[in-house]
């Protein structure tokens, strides 16, 4: 075996949390489909350009599904997390079925909604930020900000009391898992799970609210072109997973990019117009954007120029991608003006992310309200102390102390 082809273990290890792997580059440089060990011991092949990457995720012969029997297995245990759980699997994944499904949740997250969710957002910003100053300095802006802005606004979607916001914080992160929990803690905790959601569906059954599973419920079971009562369900959990656990670790990484050369604070503070291209920017720029996304080839495929035989495993590295000097100018500086920016951190294609408009509103609100409230904000450890939070399939920081 020469010593190009020496097999990378993913995920690949960063020096400081806020940089990427000094691998990345040298992989889009010399490999772009690279063979990697998953922490199951199973192979895949790594993305890391944009044009590749762009074309997998925007490519409908490969599915999400990781359920075939020769598909990777990407964490010891079976579960796979999200990727492979019977839940991915009740939410069609392809073709009418996953477009209707699409249009009938897509309709809650359209750029009018979020106009509309817009003011209750700022003020529930305010609100928190008002409790962290007085809870004194150092404050940290993971627990107080981070965390419970995204719960607060995916629970009032799904009509939730946010009450439960803790009991959904560990289920999600159990269904996120890779590496932190055991079999038996991960299945404990899904059942606490399903039996809650059947729990808060049937409550909606009997007296609908403002909320989208009681419209979703309005529009009919799965004979007259709604959801059948499974699918309910896999979409109560997964907009709850997905919609508080990645927003809530982009609002830390955004913050501590930010924060970590304070120039970048600066010129926010100079011209607050720049926060929706600074947003973008962050999630282009973000290292640690965690896993990556695996798809499953169910048949031959050339990419980058490499043949790919039937039942490879990929995974697609959105975070390498978005590095690609070939696309972006300066691609390794945060420039807070960028523009346009075509970065892949909500993924192509009929895959793209659902919530991304939801993800957008709630990250440039909470950099709004933070210049306006406290523009002295200022990190109260040296960027490179801030830890990466390991053994999850999204990435984000442990904690970010801040003073202000």
């Amino acid at each position: 075996m020469s010593h190009n082809e020496q097999v990378l273990n993913y995920p690949i290890p960063s020096e400081a949390a806020l940089e990427p792997p000094a691998e990345w580059a040298r992989l889009r440089r010399q490999c772009p489909v690279a063979r990697v060990n998953l922490p199951s011991g199973d192979q895949a092949s790594l993305l890391t350009r944009y044009e590749d990457v762009r074309q997998v995720l925007a490519d409908p012969r490969f599915t999400r599904l990781l359920n075939a029997d020769d598909a990777a297995r990407l964490s010891a245990d079976e579960s796979g997390g999200l990727f492979s759980s019977e839940m991915a699997q009740i939410i069609p994944d392809s073709g009418e079925e996953h477009q209707r499904w699409r249009r009938l949740v897509g309709k809650w997250f359209t750029a009018k909604r979020m106009t509309a969710l817009r003011p209750a957002m700022t003020q529930m910003a305010e609100q928190l930020i008002d409790d962290m100053v007085k809870r004194g300095q150092p404050g940290e802006l993971r627990a107080g900000l981070g965390f419970p802005l995204p719960v607060y606004v995916i629970c009032d979607m799904l009509g939730v009391p946010a009450g439960d916001r803790d009991r959904f914080a560990y289920w999600s992160d159990t269904l996120l898992n890779l590496t932190r929990y055991g079999q038996a803690e991960i299945d404990a905790a899904q059942a606490e799970f399903v039996q809650y959601m059947s729990g808060h569906i049937a409550a909606k059954r009997a007296e609908p609210g403002e909320d989208l599973l009681s419209e979703l419920i309005a529009a009919g079971g799965a004979d007259n072109g709604g959801l059948s009562d499974l699918q309910l369900l896999a979409t109560g959990m997964g907009l709850l997973v997905a919609g508080h656990e990645t927003t809530a670790n982009m609002i830390g990484k955004m913050v501590g990019m930010l924060l970590a050369d304070r120039t970048r604070w600066e010129r926010l503070l100079a011209d607050p117009s720049l926060v929706r291209t600074a947003v973008e920017e962050a999630l282009r720029f973000d290292a640690n954007a965690g896993f990556g996304m695996p798809r499953y080839l169910r048949e031959e495929s050339e990419v980058g120029g490499t043949v790919l035989p039937r039942g490879t495993t990929v995974v697609c590295s959105m975070a390498a991608a978005n590095r690609d000097a070939s696309v972006f100018d300066g691609a390794d500086e945060m420039d807070l003006g960028r523009s346009p920016n075509p970065h892949l951190a909500f993924g192509a294609g009929a895959h793209s992310c659902l919530g991304q408009a939801l993800a957008r509103t709630e990250l440039q609100v909470v950099l709004e309200v933070l210049l306006r409230r406290l523009p002295s904000l200022e990190l109260a450890v040296p960027a490179q102390e801030l830890q990466r939070v390991e053994g999850l399939a999204i990435g984000g920081l442990r904690e970010i102390p801040v003073r202000w």
